[in-house]
């Protein structure tokens, strides 16, 4: 008993705060927190309804828009993961003010607040955004906040998938430069973004990947 005791006294808690955590990504982000007992997840949700998506014994809900003033839902908080993102059937004006404005708003609350660490989910292409033909506006965007947040006093990680699919995670992963074309489910990417949380990885750099061969947790030993 008294081994366990030291032991858990050696854990460091963390409070992760999860930005879009109600999307399709999000929810296996949240999943894959909540197994791990060093994270406290503490999420932001538009609705009060959404909090029906969510176990209130594991995981903090509180209301927030990320197209108003959020700064209170970063007190107290670690790490962020933001996750969130407009929505394939919303138009242009929309997904500035969310992936790209919403982004940077979220990015000097967690410099304001000295957080330890910033997760952004980006996507492929975010380079070239005027190769993109119809996402080319939501890749500006994506490019704007990766950029703001490159340019800002905090450890970062840019976490940039190929396509999301839903189909069953692999574990396996394959990064590319940019160039190549390819996918990758959500649940994997979820994996990485939780996985670079961890101070050492992917430490103030980016990783563009798709579905590939190789062992996740190995690939990421070397960023």
């Amino acid at each position: 008993m008294l081994l366990i005791s030291i032991l858990l006294k050696n854990i460091i808690m963390e409070n992760i705060l999860v930005l879009g955590a109600n999307g399709k990504t999000g929810t296996h982000i949240v999943d894959i927190l909540n197994e791990i007992d060093r994270y406290h997840v503490r999420v932001m949700l538009r609705k009060e309804e959404q909090k029906a998506n969510f176990n209130e014994d594991k995981v903090e809900c509180v209301i927030g828009d990320l197209e108003e003033n959020f700064e209170d839902v970063f007190k107290n908080i670690d790490k962020v993961i933001f996750a969130a993102g407009s929505g394939g059937s919303t138009g242009d004006e929309k997904t500035r003010a969310v992936d790209r404005d919403g982004a940077k708003k979220a990015i000097d609350y967690a410099v304001h607040h000295n957080l330890n660490k910033f997760v952004m989910l980006s996507s492929i292409g975010t380079d070239n955004p005027e190769e993109a033909g119809d996402l080319q506006e939501y890749l500006k965007a994506k490019k704007a906040a990766d950029d703001y947040l490159e340019s800002k006093a905090i450890n970062y990680s840019i976490v940039r998938p190929g396509a999301l699919t839903n189909e069953e995670p692999t574990h396996q992963i394959k990064v590319i430069d940019g160039l190549e074309k390819g996918s990758i489910n959500r649940k994997d990417v979820a994996y990485v973004l939780v996985k670079t949380l961890e101070d050492k990885i992917c430490k103030n750099g980016k990783i563009t990947f798709i579905s590939g061969d190789k062992d996740i947790d190995q690939v990421l030993e070397t960023y």
